[in-house]
């Protein structure tokens, strides 16, 4: 059965595993349980459970889009400042070699110059919400990196050229956040982060796909864009869960607020 795609928001560090008692309880200040009770629920909300997934996280870019082929990736702790208990943590999922391979053909059959890699950890845009979001850790997933020029068409190609794998009961998650302002928080981040969200979820949500596209690729004229996101990176992935979600409906799937942000997640198909 045709899998859906997702952009998911993946939270601050590892925001849900905070008891230092029990690192490997989903436990966090009440502020992030919207989301993660959203990811809680994100298997369970399929149409069946998919044979694996792909996720493009905001926290690895490469020269080229890059293809993680490892069999049993590590863990990359790359979040600084935060308790001795969560450089621990825990989520051993098999890698997805397999998908790893049939998504570098697809991507290369759309004509990009493609990499492979298979050392390097899962970053806590991965390991963080899926440890929420399947915490038995027994699908696999192979991880594809944002190409570094992160040019918004091409992401959005690229989810486009990986359409294919839906059918084959593979998930595509984006995972970033749609707001990412780490130096305005609070207060004075209420205002434009609203219309900066309201702006967003019209456009991803735009019943036209062209026209949707369109607008997405475009997302930096959006209103207060630069105020959401002063370098794209968290925002990239749901480019290519957009262009995966092809001509499907896309509705919004999450919003909760934090810090000031209102932080959405979406769903194609």
């Amino acid at each position: 059965m045709k899998q859906p795609t997702f952009f998911i928001p993946h939270g601050g560090g590892p925001c849900f595993f905070m008891d230092p008692d029990d690192p490997d309880r989903v436990h966090s200040d009440p502020m992030w349980h919207p989301m993660q009770e959203y990811l809680a629920g994100l298997v369970a909300g399929l149409p069946e459970r998919p044979t694996a997934i792909l996720l493009v996280s905001g926290h690895w870019e490469a020269p080229v889009f890059t293809v993680h082929d490892g069999a049993r990736p590590p863990l990359l702790f790359d979040y600084y400042g935060f308790p001795a208990h969560t450089y621990a943590l825990r989520w051993a999922a098999p890698g997805a070699p397999d998908v790893a391979h049939r998504a570098e053909v697809l991507l290369a059959g759309a004509g990009f110059e493609m990499g492979r890699e298979n050392a390097r950890g899962w970053d806590h845009g991965v390991f963080i919400p899926m440890k929420v979001a399947v915490p038995e850790a027994d699908i696999p997933l192979a991880q594809l990196s944002l190409r570094g020029d992160l040019d918004p068409a091409a992401h959005v190609a690229a989810g486009r050229a990986l359409a294919p794998l839906r059918d084959e009961g593979v998930l595509i998650v984006g995972s970033g956040m749609s707001v990412h302002n780490l130096r305005v928080r609070g207060e004075q981040a209420v205002v434009p982060a609203t219309a900066w969200d309201e702006a967003l979820t019209a456009a991803v949500t735009d019943a036209d796909p062209q026209r949707r596209a369109e607008r997405i690729i475009g997302w930096d004229r959006l209103p207060h864009a630069g105020f959401a996101h002063p370098r794209e990176e968290h925002l990239l992935p749901l480019m290519v869960a957009l262009g995966a979600g092809g001509d499907d409906p896309a509705t919004l799937d999450h919003r909760s607020r934090m810090m000031g942000w209102t932080v959405s997640g979406y769903r194609f198909g």
